[in-house]
């Protein structure tokens, strides 16, 4: 690499767009390595390169070991918003600041929510198959649809996406509460929503609930048996956010045992989930594979987003509005 060049290196399925915006500077290098790659082959592909200014990731894991394994690293940028995959420790010790793609991806995933929710509040699986098995006479008055207008939502989490999901649901005339503790009452006011204190005491009230929180040590297990508990019979929950914050078992136990109407993920405590994980037989239960936030707008917006991001910080002047480890800006 010439001494006047930084060299990033981007997963090969980085988008265009974000690709673009590299080609537009003479002073940076791109090389990529396999969107899959994690562990060791992504440590050897670090290793080979030697030195490496800035690092973007989809998914793969980050932690001391990759850290090490390279030098002259500038910045880490998740390509999305999620980053419960990267050692954030191990990153500050060293003052490189992590980025996410801020609000990039934010519209689809509020978007994929409100999608399963009324997949599962229209019944589409269940008409679909009905009018492909030819029961349209006989079994269509059997299992009806019910509205979202009119509706309690309740939404967990209410940030980047969580607010968007919220605007989407009070389009659709559903009063909407929010559940987020880091988050000022009347700022939710404020978005038009009504703020409850405690989760326990929002969900008993809510026909759906959808979370948008991000996955740490205080929300892992977060809706276990118990508050699934506290849930209605007719209740529908569904989740964007990360694998984890919900227990598996315990949802699986409330969709066979009449205690909740049904569910919808986009994200499992293992991915990919195996295929017999048991919620993937119940037919009142709707997944996805982890893809809310990736669609083909969004895939261009978050390379775009995370390739400034990058170049931010090489050239010196981070958007501190993405940084995560804010710390080590100073």
């Amino acid at each position: 690499m010439a001494t006047n060049k930084k060299r990033v290196l981007v997963p090969d399925i980085f988008g265009m767009a974000g690709l673009d915006v590299f080609r537009k500077r003479d002073d940076v290098e791109v090389a990529t390595f396999p969107g899959t790659a994690a562990g060791n082959p992504f440590r050897q592909r670090l290793q080979e390169l030697g030195e490496v200014n800035a690092v973007a990731l989809g998914g793969t894991p980050f932690g001391r070991q990759e850290r090490d394994a390279t030098r002259g690293l500038q910045v880490v940028a998740r390509i999305g918003v999620g980053y419960d995959a990267v050692d954030v420790p191990a990153l500050t010790e060293k003052k490189i600041p992590l980025m996410v793609a801020g609000t990039a991806n934010s519209p689809s995933v509020a978007e994929h929510a409100i999608f399963l929710m009324m997949t599962l509040a229209k019944r589409a699986a269940h008409f679909h198959a009905m009018v492909q098995e030819g029961r349209w006479g006989t079994d269509r008055m059997k299992l009806l649809p019910v509205d979202l207008l009119g509706k309690t939502l309740l939404i967990v989490g209410f940030g980047r996406i969580g607010t968007r999901t919220a605007k989407r649901g009070l389009a659709m005339e559903m009063n909407v509460l929010v559940y987020d503790p880091y988050v000022s009452p009347d700022a939710v006011r404020a978005a038009g929503c009504e703020p409850v204190a405690e989760l326990d005491a929002g969900l008993p009230r809510a026909d759906f609930v959808t979370i948008h929180c991000p996955k740490t040590p205080e929300t892992v297990g977060m809706l276990d048996a118990r508050r699934l508990g506290l849930m209605k019979p007719s209740a529908i929950l569904v989740s964007t956010a990360r694998g984890g914050i919900i227990v598996e078992p315990a949802l699986h136990a409330a969709l066979t045992g009449g205690k909740l109407a049904a569910a919808g993920l986009d994200v499992f405590e293992q991915e990919p989930t195996p295929k017999d994980n048991p919620l993937l037989k119940l037919p009142n239960f709707i997944s996805s594979p982890h893809m809310a936030g990736v669609t083909t707008e969004a895939v261009m917006r978050m390379a775009e987003v995370t390739a400034q991001n990058m170049l931010s910080v090489l050239d010196g002047r981070p958007n501190r509005d993405n940084v995560i480890n804010k710390e080590v800006l100073g």
